[in-house]
């Protein structure tokens, strides 16, 4: 089943994606949820014209995701203080909201769904990626240290 997405969808496409979908993921959630519509040749059509009349509006957001990207490679890698327990291990673990609150205490507003983590479970150093835009994404350095009692 070919699909047109209306939102981005995270694993699958961004919006105005034409995708190809299996068809009960397509009728049973994509559709009824508005992520996406059939991608029939009228709404290619539309779809064409539309992306035509933004091309220009598109650029400027890839030109100021490019930007906040150069911005976010020049800072330190973060700290995130957390509980840890004697052997190294931390007490539950650091997910994207946490990078998202570091970054907002060094003045920027990153949506925590867009930064993506492997699992965080001991002290120690990693990296974070942060999608700003479909064709631009950032590595965020950061440490994950013991918390001061």
């Amino acid at each position: 089943m070919e699909l047109i997405l209306k939102e981005n969808v995270a694993g699958l496409g961004y919006k105005d994606d034409i995708v190809q979908v299996k068809d009960g993921y397509g009728r049973n959630y994509l559709i009824p949820t508005g992520k996406a519509v059939i991608a029939s040749v009228s709404a290619k059509k539309v779809l064409a014209e539309n992306l035509k009349q933004r091309a220009h509006k598109l650029a400027k957001i890839k030109a100021d995701a490019e930007a906040l990207a150069a911005k976010l490679q020049a800072i330190e890698p973060l700290k995130i203080a957390t509980k840890v327990s004697n052997s190294g291990a931390i007490y539950g673990s650091v997910n994207g909201l946490h990078i998202a609150e570091e970054l907002a205490k060094l003045g920027f507003e990153i949506d925590r769904k867009t930064i993506a983590i492997k699992d965080v479970k001991e002290v120690g150093s990693y990296t974070a990626t942060v999608r700003l835009h479909k064709e631009v994404s950032v590595e965020i350095p950061f440490e994950v240290v013991a918390e001061e009692a």
